[in-house]
């Protein structure tokens, strides 16, 4: 794809500020640099970030882009994987953050929902959310911008007991990217609303590229007031799906989370964060299953408290001959979430992560991971599998620790793909989104006709805008996934 021509940029720019003021508009290396270093992979290289303060200031900006030709990419908090949040190398792209627009932050309790600009961090929303007893429960290993994760559609651990963002999100207002930037409304925080078609779903999930999210109300669910947690040692790989049925039918809607872990990402979680311990005495479990109970009410007379529940279950479960369960190490929840937060960090720490976001039919994933681990045996013995993921939902963080080389991880990447998508099925992002390290899946798997619909929706939404780039990746016309 051409890129845009960037010859009177310092006009452009100059036209931009009196949009944004001088607070708004970000050209120094330095201080762009935090906007262009993506969480994970290589830093691009930004023409200038823009910083608008509130959704006319967008709506001027995505304007003024859109009628002169000039590429952007949205961004929030910048915790993504997916490298699409934030420019590439060209040099040609402008950054468009959201991080100003921290307000509105509007709490309904009678409602149950908060009306929040895109700009708040999912922490503020919660801390805000906390005296009243509320909070959204989308649980990431980061503190993204509700906006982005509206954008991405954020799962996290608790996806079985709340689901995603998808499922939260009632109303959003968003910013097309056509040359009069036009405001939408879509729906008005309504748990039912069949008026007009649901045009937010499409942006809910969209990665940018019908639009930019300015705005969004989210539905919210009262805080646990009783949790329990334990460390479960299944038989083998072939039983952690038997123990997933076992809770499920056993302790019903008080499951919220059910979280595999593997032996070398617990150990390099141990070995790298100083405030961690092995909590399996015998020595590190070859895998483990964190899962937790809670209750949105306090004790009541007669009624077992979680630990007396989790423990019966779980005991049922070990006098089985041959069951699924072998062990079960129970304690502070608190300090085995800590367990399981610690995870990605380790694997920062200990080398260069190449990593996977796959999503499997539950049936399958220990059918893959067996396969998977033969073939990195036979072709990859230098790269080191240390995956954990969301075991209830089908999800695996399938992250290699090992040489990055290009044509390594090239070959190492096609291998494991076509593995899961060929063999299995699989989705090549479970949750993280898409972007520009997904961009060799998405045009490889990704069936034509998909990527051209795409294409075509996005075209209608940008009105033949096509040289507004929303999301950075280049198999399709500009302004589509």
């Amino acid at each position: 794809m051409s890129q845009p021509d960037l010859s009177g940029l310092a006009a452009h720019l100059a036209a931009l500020e009196t949009l944004v003021g001088p607070t708004g508009l970000v050209t120094d290396p330095a201080d762009r640099a935090r906007y262009e270093t993506p969480a994970r992979y290589a830093a691009g290289v930004a023409a200038a970030v823009l910083r608008p303060a509130s959704t006319s200031e967008v709506s001027a900006v995505v304007g003024y882009c859109a009628r002169h030709g000039l590429t952007f990419v949205p961004q929030g908090a910048n915790t993504g994987l997916a490298e699409g949040s934030t420019p590439d190398a060209s040099g040609a792209h402008l950054v468009l953050s959201l991080d100003r627009l921290g307000a509105p932050l509007k709490i309904d309790v009678a409602d149950r929902t908060a009306e929040v600009g895109a700009g708040v961090r999912l922490s503020a929303l919660n801390a805000a959310l906390e005296p009243h007893g509320l909070f959204l429960p989308i649980d990431l290993g980061a503190d993204p911008t509700v906006g982005g994760m509206a954008a991405t559609n954020a799962g996290g651990a608790r996806f079985l007991r709340y689901g995603d963002m998808r499922r939260h999100v009632l109303g959003l207002e968003v910013v097309l990217p056509d040359p009069a930037g036009t405001v939408l409304t879509l729906s008005h925080g309504l748990r039912k609303d069949n008026a007009a078609i649901a045009l937010r779903q499409l942006f809910v999930g969209g990665c940018g590229a019908f639009g930019v999210i300015t705005k969004a109300t989210v539905e919210v669910h009262h805080r646990p007031r009783q949790t329990a947690a334990a460390l479960l040692i299944p038989r083998d790989m072939e039983a952690v799906l038997s123990l997933l049925l076992a809770f499920e039918a056993e302790a019903g809607p008080l499951l919220t989370a059910f979280e595999g872990m593997s032996k070398a990402a617990m150990e390099r979680a141990v070995a790298h964060v100083p405030s961690l311990s092995n909590p399996f005495s015998g020595g590190m479990a070859d895998y483990a299953v964190l899962v937790e109970l809670t209750r949105p009410w306090a004790p009541r007379e007669g009624e077992n408290s979680l630990d007396e529940t989790l423990q019966l279950i779980a005991g049922r479960l070990l006098e089985l001959d041959d069951g699924p369960l072998t062990d079960a190490l129970f304690g502070s929840a608190a300090k085995m979430w800590a367990l399981r937060h610690a995870l990605s960090e380790g694997l920062r720490a200990s080398g260069p992560v190449v990593g996977f976001d796959l999503s499997f039919r539950r049936r399958d994933l220990a059918r893959f991971r067996a396969e998977a681990t033969k073939m990195l045996d036979a072709s990859f013995p230098d790269y080191a599998l240390c995956d954990f993921g969301h075991v209830a939902d089908g999800g695996i963080h399938f992250n290699l620790v090992g040489p990055t080389t290009p044509e390594r991880r090239a070959a190492l990447r096609e291998a494991v793909l076509t593995l899961a998508i060929d063999g299995f099925g699989a989705s090549f992002s479970g949750e993280h989104g898409l972007g520009r390290a997904f961009q060799d899946a998405y045009d490889r798997f990704t069936p034509r006709a998909i990527q051209d619909y795409s294409a075509a929706v996005a075209a209608v939404f940008g009105q033949g805008s096509a040289s507004v780039r929303l999301a950075p990746t280049t198999s399709l016309p500009s302004g589509s996934l």
